[in-house]
This record gives C-alpha cells, structure tokens and sequence, in this order.
C-alpha cells in the first residue's frame, strides 16, 4: 500500500472519528426526531452513511454486499425512516457499526486500492476513487447530523 492510499485512509479513519464524537452523547430519543424542515433524523443519516460506503465499493466491484442487504431498505437513497422495522439497526448498533467500519474497509481493500474495475454511472473504477468520493458524501451526512442536533437541543 502506497503513502496516498494512507492518507486516504487516514482521512476515513480521522473523519469517522469526528461523526462518533458528535453522536457519542445523544439519546436514543433524540436520534429518531425529524424537525420540522427536515426529511431523516439522526439514525437514518447514521446508517446511511454505513450503507453509501459498502454499496459504493459493492457497485464498483460485484461483489457481495458487506452489511445486510435490508439496509438498502431502511437507509437507501429515497428512503426515509417511516421504512424501519423492528430489524432497523438501533442507536448503539449503528455506532458500533460505524467504529468498525473504516477497519473493515481498510483490512479488506488496502491491496486492491487501484484494481480496475468497469467504470460507475460517476466514472469511478478504483477503490480509492470510490472512497474519495465516499468520504466527501460523509462530509455532507455530518453537516445534516451537525444541523439536526442544533435543532432538537434549540
């Protein structure tokens, strides 16, 4: 593994760290509320973000899936958490999730980084590509867990 591809784990690894310090104190209350003015609470952003990086990856390579595919259901694009079930990953399950998750990659993909793939819809055909573009789509789920939290603790 090159020092590029370090970094770009470093900066999963970094970003990561900051969403569990943001969510570390909230309530399992707090993380169902949808303010008015928004579409998802706090859990559905948590598991969306899980989701985006695996399916990314999944798109990219064919290969299986490396959570359930129901979270396609619950944490989809389009869907909201009027879609949860009894099964809908809790609170704690997401966070422990999360924790886990850049490991996983990391252990998984660290030697397949630049392996050709056929391009996505995005044209992205490497792993890294793929995560570089995973990781600014965190970003934008932090800003919206950022923005919700400010609004349920007004």
């Amino acid at each position: 593994m090159n020092s590029r591809h370090e970094v770009l784990f470093e900066q999963l690894n970094t970003y990561r760290l900051e969403l569990l310090h943001l969510v570390q104190d909230l309530t399992e209350e707090e993380a169902e509320m949808i303010p008015k003015g928004f579409n998802n609470n706090m859990r559905w952003n948590l598991g969306h973000i899980i989701l985006d990086q695996y399916l990314w990856i999944r798109i990219l390579t064919k290969e299986e899936l490396l959570v359930s595919n129901a979270f396609n259901q619950w944490f989809g694009y389009g869907t909201s958490p009027a879609q949860f079930t009894a099964d809908t990953p809790s609170l704690p399950e997401l966070v422990a999730l999360l924790k886990e998750q850049p490991g996983v990659i990391r252990e998984t993909y660290k030697d397949r980084m630049e392996e050709e793939f056929a391009p996505t819809e995005m044209g992205m055909h490497t792993i890294e590509q793929v995560l570089i573009r995973t990781i600014f789509h965190e970003g934008l789920h932090l800003g919206a867990i950022i923005a919700l939290k400010r609004q349920i603790r007004k």
